[in-house]
């Protein structure tokens, strides 16, 4: 079972994929550790991504194929991939469609955890960890049990990300949106799409993510 899972930053989309991978025994495919694994391998792509990187330039599209055609060869992948961070564009989608033909596979469904964006910038903006053991909490949804004190270690001192702010999540959202806008047409059109509230229980968004694969 090969799986796209798109989200929205905050939405659990991470969560969720492990959930699947433990369930299905699938592997999460992240175009980021994928890139920085084969870097590390010394392969002729990840050279190729290591000097484009050093010259602090993004990487190109042919060199994120190129990876992600090589890592499907991995006998991990066997039993199906989730892909996590890509395709971004329809251009990349097209040639996902290419690499997985060529392979001798096929895209199973590609789903949408969809959450409403203010739900999202009150998830991130109210999160924070504690800071000695990294256990997370959030101001509403998720107070530790005694005010000011880690559950699971007793630490008294909480971190919170800098970049957990409405202004930073508005606009990580609104990229999201243009990225991810020309694909749900694109993925709909092939009869691949389903959407998923993500608003949810964590446990409920699992339930019928499991019964959609199942499926």
């Amino acid at each position: 079972m090969n799986l796209i899972l798109l989200g929205p930053p905050g939405g659990g989309k991470g969560t969720q994929a492990k959930r699947l991978m433990d369930k299905f025994g699938m592997v999460q495919l992240s175009t980021g550790d994928m890139l920085r694994a084969a870097v590390a391998s010394g392969s002729e792509v990840g050279l190729k991504a290591k000097a484009v990187m050093e010259a602090g330039q993004l990487v190109t599209d042919e060199i994120v194929i190129g990876i992600i055609d090589q890592r499907l060869d991995n006998p991990d992948t066997k039993n199906g991939v989730i892909f996590d961070g890509f395709p971004r564009t329809v251009a990349q989608a097209q040639a996902l469609d290419k690499i997985l033909d060529a392979k001798g596979r096929k895209l199973d469904r590609v789903v949408e955890v969809r959450v409403p964006d203010q739900l999202l910038i009150d998830r991130v903006t109210g999160r924070y960890t504690c800071a000695k053991c990294g256990a997370g909490y959030h101001d509403t949804n998720q107070k530790p049990k005694k005010d000011g004190v880690c559950d699971s270690c007793g630490g008294t001192e909480f971190l919170r990300r800098a970049d957990d702010n409405a202004e930073t999540v508005t606009k990580r959202l609104s990229a999201y949106h243009e990225q991810t806008a020309p694909l749900l047409p694109y993925y709909e059109g092939k009869g691949l799409l389903k959407v998923i509230d993500g608003a949810q229980d964590i446990a409920k968004v699992t339930e019928e993510l499991i019964a959609l694969l199942g499926k």
